[in-house]
């Protein structure tokens, strides 16, 4: 797991990052899947064995849990900064309307960000897994080491 947490560390950083910086995170699903693809390629580098579809889904969704939090974090406070007063015309003209919502300011937000969250987890394990298959060249175990003329019971002739 410790060789595994810089590689999500990283991934992570980068997928909830630029999923919190206005006008960037339009395309926060592709720094999803590309945070988790970054974890999955920084370990096969590192890594001395060909890794698994299951290890690249395992350093995607770590990518992706750690990216959600620093989305909501960070990227929470400035969605409500810059859309609190478009939020409270928009609450406001529903409520006009007749149409009652269960949850409503702050609470709608944080309910927001947490699917958000949700949903970069997913898209960075898919990002892990597609980084295996796409950067990970060694196929099976290694291979055993030469046997030069070596007899069956351990001796040579």
């Amino acid at each position: 797991m410790g060789s595994k947490l810089v590689p999500a560390v990283v991934g992570g950083l980068v997928v909830g990052f630029l999923s919190s910086i206005p006008f960037i995170n339009y395309c926060c699903c592709l720094w999803a899947i590309g945070g988790g693809m970054l974890a999955a390629y920084m370990y096969i580098q590192k890594s001395p064995t060909p890794i698994t579809v299951g290890d690249g889904a395992i350093l995607g969704i770590l990518a992706g849990l750690i990216g959600g939090f620093i989305y909501l974090i960070i990227g929470l406070p400035i969605a409500y900064f810059i859309s609190a007063a478009q939020l409270e015309q928009a609450m406001e003209q529903m409520r006009q309307s007749g149409i009652e919502l269960p949850l409503t300011g702050i609470a709608l937000l944080l309910v927001s960000g947490l699917i958000g969250a949700a949903i970069l987890a997913v898209l960075s394990l898919i990002g892990g897994m597609i980084g295996v298959a796409a950067f990970e060249k060694r196929k099976g175990a290694a291979p055993p080491p030469p046997n030069f003329g070596a007899q069956p019971g351990g001796g040579f002739r």
